[in-house]
C-alpha cells in the first residue's frame, strides 16, 4: 500500500511537472528570431539636448543572447543664443543621424516580459549653422545600457531603455532615455 501510494505521488507529481516544463520551454523557443523597435528618445548630452526618433533590428540567437543594430536622428535641433557673449551670434546645431550595433544580454523574467543590458559601439553626426556658415562633426562612442521589455501578445509589445554613450576623443557623454514599439518575426 506504501508503494502504491508512493507510485501515484510521483505520477501526480510528474503530470504537474512536464506540463509546465513543456510550457516554459515553448516560451523559452518563442523568444528566438528576428526583432524591430520603432521608437521615440530624448538624449541628454548636458547641453545640448535632442529628441530623437529612431529604429532597431535586432536578432535572438537564445533566449539569452543577441545582437542589434541601432538607427536614429533627431526631430528638432538647439540652439545656442548669444554665443561667446555676442548679442545675436547664435548657433543651429541638429542631429544629424546616429547609428550603433550592440551585442544584448536578455534576463526572460517571464514568459512575456525581459531584462536586458547591451553594449557597442557607435557613431554620431552633429551639424551646426551660424551666420550662414556650416559644420558637422562626427564623434564615435562606446555605449552601454540596460532596459526591460514586454509582449502583450507574443509579437508585439513595448520596450524602455537607458543608454550611456562615452565619446572616444573627448569628455563628452550623452544619456539616452527611449521607449518604443517592439515587433518579433
Amino acid at each position: 500500500m506504501k508503494n502504491a501510494l508512493i507510485a501515484a505521488a510521483s505520477l501526480a507529481a510528474i503530470a504537474t511537472v512536464v506540463p509546465a516544463a513543456a510550457q516554459a520551454q515553448d516560451a523559452a523557443a518563442s523568444n528566438v528570431g528576428a526583432y524591430v523597435n520603432l521608437g521615440l528618445a530624448h538624449a541628454d548630452a548636458g547641453t545640448p539636448n535632442y529628441e530623437i526618433a529612431g529604429a532597431r533590428l535586432g536578432y535572438r540567437f537564445t533566449p539569452y543572447l543577441g545582437v542589434e543594430g541601432e538607427a536614429a536622428t533627431g526631430l528638432q535641433g538647439y540652439t545656442f543664443h548669444d554665443v561667446g557673449g555676442t548679442p545675436g551670434l547664435d548657433v543651429k546645431t541638429k542631429l544629424e543621424h546616429q547609428f550603433a550595433a550592440y551585442g544584448v544580454g536578455f534576463l526572460p523574467i517571464s514568459p512575456n516580459t525581459d531584462l536586458f543590458a547591451r553594449v557597442g559601439y557607435g557613431t554620431t553626426k552633429i551639424s551646426g549653422k551660424a551666420l550662414g556658415v556650416s559644420a558637422a562633426d562626427d564623434g564615435e562612442s562606446w555605449n552601454f545600457g540596460v532596459g526591460a521589455q514586454h509582449s502583450f501578445d507574443g509579437l508585439n509589445g513595448i520596450r524602455v531603455d537607458y543608454t550611456r554613450q562615452e565619446f572616444t576623443n573627448s569628455s563628452a557623454h550623452a544619456n539616452v532615455f527611449g521607449a518604443s514599439y517592439v515587433r518579433k518575426f
